[in-house]
């Protein structure tokens, strides 16, 4: 796939490479189009939690649940963090 910019945004995705410790412009664009996606599933993820919480379905939840939560927060936290290596 090839992207055409205009001088200005060729000029400023220069800069973020530069300055952002990119080895090529297509590098920092996958950086960027993976942030975004990131984003998009984020947002997808919080609209389901919103969703199910207007949709007053009550669950209860105890220690366990919540301990099981950290766990796997936790368990996405490193594994995000070894990725970035």
């Amino acid at each position: 796939m090839n992207v055409s910019l205009p001088g200005d945004l060729r000029q400023w995705v220069d800069e973020q490479v530069k300055n952002g410790g990119y080895g090529t412009a297509s590098e920092y664009l996958r950086d960027v189009l993976r942030r975004a996606r990131e984003r998009d599933a984020r947002r997808k993820l919080d609209q389901t939690l919103v969703d199910a919480v207007r949709s007053g379905a009550e669950i209860v939840m105890d220690d366990s649940d919540w301990a099981a939560i950290r766990k796997a927060a936790k368990a996405a936290v490193a594994k995000r963090g070894r990725a970035k290596r």
